[in-house]
């Protein structure tokens, strides 16, 4: 059973700079993102994982690989929120249209439901649970947030309350056989 799970959110783009939602959209780094992914191999260097996984998309798999991880393990389960209709849009251009639009209460036309992204969320955390030792996941914002509200039992939806910023690590684990969150957004 993994003791912890530690989750890096890509580094930045030119539409997670924007605002603009980006799930299958495939952006390549910035230069400020792959000095981040630079950062987080510093930050990582000293640590073992039993697996290290992936999404399949390229800013993901290049933050993996600039942190030290180019044999990191492709999980099509990693892979974004679809944004549908909302794929490169910003929140303040959906709300012109749809008052109030959060993705976590609102969804998105033509996108991925919540529980769509918490049953591959579900299917990563069995993964995880059933590793050897720590696990490392590489990914994106939203489907990280939907990840650590399932691991600690939580609706998708609750998500929400996690912000995640760029080129971050988190860190998730247990009190006893409780999963705990044990560091955020650093």
């Amino acid at each position: 059973m993994a003791d912890t799970v530690t989750l890096v959110r890509h580094g930045a783009t030119e539409w997670s700079v924007s605002g603009q939602h980006t799930s299958t959209t495939d952006l390549p780094l910035l230069p400020e993102g792959e000095q981040g992914a630079l950062d987080v191999a510093a930050r990582l260097e000293r640590t073992s994982f039993a697996e290290v996984l992936t999404s399949p998309l390229k800013r993901a798999r290049r933050t993996a690989e600039l942190a030290g991880f180019p044999d990191a393990e492709i999980c099509d389960d990693l892979v974004e929120w679809r944004y549908g209709d909302y794929e490169g849009r910003r929140t303040a251009e959906i709300r012109e249209g749809v008052p109030g639009w959060t993705l976590w209460t609102h969804g998105a036309p033509g996108g991925e439901s919540a529980d769509e992204v918490a049953a591959r969320c579900d299917r990563v955390v069995e993964r995880i649970r059933a590793a050897s030792g720590p696990v490392l996941v590489f990914a994106h914002g939203h489907v990280l947030r939907v990840l650590t509200a399932r691991w600690l039992g939580l609706p998708p939806s609750e998500g929400r309350l996690f912000r995640l910023d760029t080129s971050t690590i988190s860190v998730l684990g247990h009190e006893r056989e409780t999963p705990v969150l044990l560091r955020w957004n650093s």
